[in-house]
């Protein structure tokens, strides 16, 4: 009776550690990607929407002025988390034309303070922020660690008689 109630453990543990979701994909459809809201200086203001993944504080979908660039997304998400890789960053923009990716280096931007490598996000953008190769090694050891405590848990109950 004990191996079964160990095992149902075991069973339910692993399966929450190993359990996976997959995300919506959406097609392109540019009317729903432009807002008017708000006046400024008593004429309308066209406003996009933008999401912004992974390293920041706050991701998420973003409604911001048609003329904001990247920078200023990446500052209304709270800034990037310690496990940015600033050098790195993607744009994926929707087309008509299909996907398009767009590289960018924030951090060329920050030792040079040249505003041409900051580009101005498009309606419907979305922006990933990946995690440093460090990071990348944490996550990596600390699923490993799941796993052994898996298989230790596994082989206590082999070994309950």
């Amino acid at each position: 009776m004990k191996k079964i109630i160990l095992l149902l453990i075991f069973l339910m543990f692993s399966s929450v550690i190993l359990a996976q979701t997959e995300g919506a994909t959406s097609a392109y459809n540019p009317a729903s990607i432009y807002l008017y809201t708000g006046t400024l200086a008593g004429t309308e203001q066209l406003k996009i929407k933008a999401y912004i993944w992974g390293q920041v504080q706050k991701p998420g979908l973003y409604i911001v002025p048609d003329n904001t660039d990247l920078l200023t997304l990446i500052s209304s998400a709270g800034g990037p988390t310690e496990n940015a890789k600033l050098s790195k960053i993607r744009i994926i923009r929707t087309t008509e034309e299909g996907d398009k990716v767009i590289w960018v280096n924030i951090k060329k931007y920050l030792e040079t303070g040249n505003p041409d490598l900051i580009p101005v996000l498009k309606p419907g953008d979305t922006v990933v922020v990946s995690g440093s190769t460090y990071y990348a090694f944490t996550k990596a050891v600390d699923w490993l660690a799941q796993i052994a405590i898996i298989l230790s848990v596994y082989v206590a109950i082999s070994n309950i008689r």
